[in-house]
């Protein structure tokens, strides 16, 4: 097998296809495809999207510092690619897409109410970088759709049947080959067996 060498790119995949809301007061209330964020702390909870400047959400969230994070499914998926090559300087994307634009608990953003989790985050910081602007935020609150929460309380977050992008195509989530930690817990199993043997 031999390698290539390509020049310097993103071809960091697959990632998330998540659906940012944004906006304070109905009528500029918009969604956005974002494909360029993610998790960068857990205590406190924050994460970040990356928008190029000339998107019509960049001016909302630089003005309103607060946007929604919606996780993406099967059902999703039309809706998610829409949002990201339709510009809600002419249209509005709730309305074409059939979404439910409702009300979060903790900012003035809307959440997308058919989405599985609703992400409520508030900027901390914009990053210029170049092509894109990093908005690193603060996690307000999460919202969870019951429908996926069995009687112990547990989250089954897989069943909503997420999707993800990686290069140009949107792919549903594969066959679980693992959990956390499965690669030890093997180890010390194959480790236990030899000693008995």
């Amino acid at each position: 097998m031999a390698k290539q060498i390509w020049k310097a790119g993103t071809v960091l995949y697959p990632v998330p296809a998540v659906m940012v809301s944004c906006g304070e007061y109905p009528k500029e209330r918009n969604i956005i495809t974002v494909a360029w964020t993610g998790t960068i702390n857990t205590n406190p909870a924050m994460t970040y999207i990356s928008l190029r400047p000339e998107r019509y959400s960049y001016n909302i969230i630089k003005r309103t510092g607060e946007f929604v994070i919606n996780l993406t499914t099967k059902k999703l998926a039309w809706a998610c690619d829409f949002c990201g090559v339709k510009s809600g300087r002419d249209i509005d994307k709730f309305e074409k897409t059939h979404l439910t634009s409702a009300e979060a608990s903790k900012i003035n953003a809307p959440i997308i109410y058919e989405s599985p989790i609703n992400i409520e985050c508030k900027v901390d910081k914009i990053i210029p970088l170049g092509s894109h602007h990093m908005f690193v935020a603060n996690v307000m609150a999460v919202d969870v759709s019951d429908e996926y929460i069995d009687k112990n309380g547990k989250f089954h977050f897989n069943k909503s049947k997420p999707i993800c992008y990686s290069h140009g195509e949107y792919f549903l989530l594969g066959d679980k080959i693992g959990s956390f930690g499965y690669s030890v817990k093997k180890a010390k199993t194959n480790r236990a067996n030899q000693n008995h043997k």
